[in-house]
């Protein structure tokens, strides 16, 4: 009888826990974990993790006492994440991934800036660069703050990408990661077309990733792909051989109790073979790209939001708890 699909798949792609769960990255032994605004969300209103919030909100006191409440809760929110991901790292071997404001998506300067005051909450508590990845959204303002940061040592995860355009311009400005997200695309065509279903090898997200992990090995770039925000362990056996995959715990989960040959689907070698034509990318080809692609556009525009939003409620919840 052949391996679970996920023993098998660690033997050609690093695994990642996608989760803020604490139990769910302690059952699968990922290598490195991601986390997003809306998964620290959820978290943090679990009676599971109480003391995290906590912990977070006497540090905040202790350092912007006197400072305006709105002030200090996202002073909270930073710290939030920040505690979420040293409980991480003490589950793993590899990196944790800590996401900049989703606000200031469209702000290069503020996005450096936030930047450099999560890593210095992180070397505050004895936790080096090397081990976080700064989660950053791909906007042509955000790439451009990548390009400044990954200059400084400080190693990137860019997010929210759904077009080979927003996958050029994050290699070329030498970012650490990209994160192509696999089942926010398909949801985009199901609802765009009126389908329920496609079979797995023709997902429109799978075959997205696929372009952009061919294109990167066929030219040498040095940014890894990690495919995310999967709906169904289909795309994740298809994109098998990929860089990193980043899944939730529930995936996971059915990836160890699933029985059957694992095929590897994307391969370096292979790809450095294939015919492809380069793309150079400046501002100008990538807004004119950006515009051509409607689901892009769309789930780039719904991404910022959904995650701005969560990172509001996450605040509001901090500011109710800091004023009691």
């Amino acid at each position: 009888m052949p391996a679970s699909l996920l023993d098998q798949l660690k033997t050609m792609t690093i695994v990642v826990a996608d989760t803020g769960d604490f139990h769910g990255i302690a059952r699968f032994t990922p290598r490195d974990a991601t986390t997003n605004p809306s998964l620290v969300q959820a978290a943090a209103q679990l009676p599971d993790y109480a003391d995290v919030v906590e912990g977070a909100l006497r540090l905040t006191q202790r350092e912007q006492a006197g400072r305006p409440l709105s002030e200090q809760a996202t002073a909270a929110l930073d710290q939030l994440a920040v505690e979420f991901g040293l409980r991480i790292l003490d589950l793993i071997p590899g990196r944790v991934s800590t996401e900049v404001d989703a606000r200031l998506s469209f702000d290069t300067a503020a996005t450096i800036a936030k930047a450099h005051q999560i890593i210095a909450k992180y070397a505050s508590r004895g936790v080096g660069r090397e081990r976080i990845l700064i989660k950053i959204a791909s906007t042509w303002e955000g790439i451009r703050a990548a390009e400044v940061l990954e200059r400084e040592g400080i190693h990137c995860n860019l997010t929210l990408l759904f077009g080979l355009h927003q996958a050029i311009a994050c290699a070329e400005a030498k970012a650490t990661l990209i994160s192509p997200f696999v089942g926010r695309i398909l949801d985009w065509y199901l609802k765009d077309t009126g389908r329920t279903s496609y079979p797995s090898a023709e997902d429109p997200g799978v075959k997205s990733v696929t372009e952009i992990y061919n294109y990167y090995k066929h030219f040498g770039h040095r940014t890894e792909v990690m495919g995310a925000s999967f709906r169904n362990i289909g795309e994740i056996c298809e994109l098998a051989g990929c860089d990193l995959l980043t899944i939730s715990p529930k995936l996971l989960g059915e990836l160890a109790e699933t029985r059957a040959p694992l095929q590897r689907k994307l391969d370096a070698e292979a790809a450095r073979s294939m015919t492809i034509s380069p793309i150079a990318m400046d501002e100008a080809t990538f807004r004119a790209m950006h515009a051509q692609n409607r689901m892009a556009q769309d789930k780039l525009s719904q991404g910022i939001a959904d995650f701005s939003k969560a990172q509001a409620a996450v605040e509001e919840l901090l500011a109710k708890r800091l004023a009691s």
